[in-house]
């Protein structure tokens, strides 16, 4: 930062000063919490010296805040890929089922906005199309906030909910799926080749939540990518060309990881590995009849706490999948 022409460049400029931020938190942190153990340590020497019970009642209090730093810290360190610290794209698509499954998409577009006010991050909703009767047909949400996406990307692929409907009259038991997409929200510093021949842009009326002029002007935009059918749209924005920069963004954001699953499946292919990267994989089951069970397939955690889950009780899900992560990437 000291060096002639830091400052020339101001994007440049401010992209090192962003991750040198960034790095100097993991840092000040890793050295809080190192005082802190050694504080503990102290004290703990000091109650085998004299027993005391305010000193116990304050070291087991001192203990409990040490542990729920150190979680939140080791959180930090595991997110270690490249886009982590970035916003996050996310959708919902309910699956086959009408008024079931979409009402199911409903309820986790609920369940992640509550679990993003827990964190302090904002949301903001790009495009949403209601139901016909009750919830969603998809929605795209953008969650804003560090290490959003890599907190979320935990979330991505099918989701199955076990209950009585509230739609049957006969009170029988369902099944419904809804799938969900997550990505990072790229920058100017990523390149993604779009041709803007393999483009069809369509204008319509914004409905739905989100919709500035609902039903008044022509302001929502949706970009259809003729090679691959990837399909984006934005209706939240004020007008038609911020509604445009914002599906195009989202279309980069597709493009781009499209690209980085192809590569890594290639990588998979010559190294002789077995590897699913597709959507269509079923990673957590959410079940509320004949008894209450939130489990997710990859890391096997579970609790029976499903209303706190789908109140944003996400946390412990997020956390036990990037340790499953961790140890996937690193069998040895």
């Amino acid at each position: 930062m000291t060096e002639d022409g830091f400052w020339d460049n101001h994007a440049a400029a401010q992209e090192v000063i962003d991750a040198t931020n960034v790095l100097k938190d993991k840092y000040d942190n890793f050295k809080k919490l190192d005082d802190s153990v050694e504080n503990l340590k102290v004290s703990a020497e000091l109650y085998d010296e004299d027993p005391d019970d305010e000193l116990k009642s304050e070291m087991e209090k001192d203990i409990a805040e040490v542990d729920a730093k150190m979680r939140s810290y080791e959180l930090t360190m595991l997110l270690s890929e490249q886009y982590d610290s970035h916003n996050a794209i996310l959708e919902i698509h309910p699956g086959a089922g009408g008024t079931e499954s979409q009402d199911w998409g409903e309820m986790l577009l609920r369940m992640y906005q509550r679990w993003a006010d827990q964190h302090s991050f904002s949301v903001e909703v790009e495009d949403y199309q209601p139901g016909d009767e009750a919830g969603i047909k998809s929605v795209s949400i953008m969650i804003k906030g560090t290490n959003a996406y890599g907190l979320l990307r935990s979330e991505r692929g099918v989701h199955r909910l076990v209950r009585i409907s509230p739609f049957d009259s006969a009170g029988r038991r369902h099944t419904s799926f809804a799938s969900v997409d997550v990505m990072p929200e790229l920058d100017d510093s990523i390149e993604v080749d779009i041709n803007d021949d393999d483009l069809r842009v369509d204008v319509f009326r914004s409905s739905g939540a989100g919709g500035q002029h609902i039903n008044k002007t022509s302001s929502a935009v949706r970009i259809t990518h003729l090679p691959t059918g990837i399909v984006t749209s934005s209706q939240a924005q004020r007008s038609q060309l911020q509604n445009r920069q914002t599906a195009m963004s989202m279309l980069k954001a597709k493009l781009f990881q499209r690209e980085q699953e192809e590569q890594a499946k290639r990588n998979a292919e010559i190294k002789g590995e077995q590897m699913d990267i597709g959507w269509g994989s079923q990673i957590r089951s959410y079940v509320f009849h004949p008894y209450t069970m939130v489990k997710d397939h990859r890391s096997n955690y579970e609790t029976g706490n499903g209303q706190a889950v789908m109140d944003g009780d996400l946390d412990p899900f997020i956390y036990a999948y990037l340790q499953w992560k961790l140890q996937e990437d690193n069998p040895k």
